[in-house]
């Protein structure tokens, strides 16, 4: 796997003032941790933050503090703030050689499904899987085909066969199925009232912590 360098500095202070002034700058505050020792508080650029946020692929992050010995980590949380969806705090996990770790890597789906020819539809409903690994095999994504997959049938957590990682997730979970296109109508059809006529109400979904963690 690559590694990419992020360069961060330390953050001494953590009161609320001061980590809307980072933010201001156009800095993100964070927290590195590591087994056996004391967080770190940290910030960095937002800048070079979103290449590590924003992408389907997992890193190593090659992290130097204030030009300090290089450490290797991977970011393993991110909050939003709920309104503007903007990233306003992160945690970047220490990595060991040699010791196992647990992580979230990306799914992606490739090939087209026979059932979608057959006129069903596609539902990827796990994105992300946990998986425990040594660190030098960590992938970047893991690649589903679903090239074979016929209406009803569903590609589990189980089904799934890659070298070098152990699925942290429920076998039975479901990765990606095809249903047949009149599942989804008969279910609009049930959850339709006829004669009546109802205005939803916006729901604001919030994607991490409004709070920092300090």
């Amino acid at each position: 796997m690559a590694e990419f360098s992020l360069k961060a500095k330390k953050r001494e202070l953590t009161t609320k003032g001061y980590l809307t002034q980072l933010r201001e700058k156009g800095f993100i505050p964070g927290v590195f941790y590591i087994k056996n020792e004391e967080a770190r508080p940290i910030y960095v650029s937002e800048h070079e933050l979103r290449k590590f946020v924003f992408t389907p692929e997992t890193h190593i992050i090659a992290l130097s503090i204030e030009d300090g010995e290089e450490m290797h980590c991977i970011l393993s949380d991110v909050q939003f703030d709920p309104v503007t969806d903007k990233v306003i705090h992160f945690d970047l996990h220490g990595v060991t050689y040699g010791q196992l770790l647990h992580v979230q890597v990306p799914i992606q789906i490739v090939g087209t499904a026979v059932g979608i020819k057959e006129g069903g539809i596609l539902q990827h409903q796990l994105h992300k899987a946990d998986i425990e690994c040594f660190p030098r095999h960590i992938p970047k994504h893991l690649e589903v085909d679903v090239t074979n997959l016929s209406i009803g049938q569903i590609i589990r957590v189980g089904d799934l066969q890659f070298e070098n990682i152990k699925f942290l997730n429920p076998a039975d979970a479901a990765v990606v199925s095809v249903i047949h296109s009149r599942v989804e109508e008969a279910k609009a059809v049930t959850e339709a009232v006829p004669g009546e006529e109802t205005t939803a109400e916006p729901e604001v979904i919030s994607k991490g912590k409004s709070e920092d963690k300090e």
